[in-house]
C-alpha cells in the first residue's frame, strides 16, 4: 500500500498544487490584491481561535454548572443505598466529572470553532469584496488556478493505466 493514500503522509501533490497557487498569487494578483488576501486569511485564523477559546470556555462553564447542579440534587435527595460503586464523600463521581469536562469542552470546543469559522469567513468576504476591481482580479486568478489544477488531475489520471496504479496499490 503506497504512502499517498494516507492523507496525512502525501508529500508530492500537496506541494506541486501550492508551488501552483504561489505562482498565480504572485503573477495574476497586484500588491493590494496579495494584501487583501493575507488580511482576509488573518481574519479568518483570528476568528476561529478567538472562538474555538470562548468556546472551550463555555463548555467548561456548563460542565461546572452541571456538576454543581448535580451536587445539589445529590445534597437535597441524599439517598442512602448500598453501594455498587466508589463515589466520593461529596457525592461526586471521578468517572462523571471527568466525562462532564471533556464532552462539555469538546463540544465547547467545536461549537466555537465552527462559529468562528463562519464569522471569520463573513469577514473575510466582507473584506475581499470591499473592492470591485481587487475582487475581479481575485476571482480571475483564483479561476486560472483552479483550471490549472483540473488540467494537471487530468494528465495525471491520463497518464496512469489502471484504477490499482492510481490507487497506488
Amino acid at each position: 500500500m503506497s504512502t499517498d493514500s494516507i492523507a496525512l503522509l502525501r508529500k508530492n501533490a500537496g506541494q506541486d498544487i501550492r508551488a501552483l497557487a504561489q505562482e498565480h498569487f504572485k503573477h495574476d494578483l497586484q500588491d493590494s490584491d496579495r494584501d487583501a488576501l493575507t488580511s482576509a486569511a488573518g481574519k479568518i485564523s483570528t476568528h476561529v481561535s478567538v472562538g474555538s477559546a470562548l468556546g472551550l470556555a463555555l463548555g467548561a462553564f456548563l460542565a461546572f454548572r452541571l456538576r454543581r447542579t448535580r451536587m445539589q440534587m445529590f445534597n437535597a435527595f441524599r439517598a442512602h443505598e448500598k453501594p455498587t460503586h466508589v463515589k466520593f464523600a461529596d457525592g461526586r463521581e471521578a468517572l462523571g466529572d471527568i466525562a462532564a469536562y471533556t464532552f462539555f469542552g469538546f463540544g465547547g470546543l467545536f461549537l466555537g470553532g465552527e462559529s468562528g469559522l463562519l464569522t471569520g469567513s463573513a469577514a473575510a468576504a466582507r473584506r475581499i469584496t470591499g473592492d470591485p476591481e481587487s475582487r475581479e482580479r481575485i476571482e480571475t486568478a483564483f479561476r486560472r488556478f483552479r483550471a490549472d489544477v483540473l488540467r494537471k488531475e487530468a494528465d495525471e489520471l491520463d497518464q496512469k493505466k489502471s484504477v490499482a496504479e492510481y490507487l497506488g496499490l
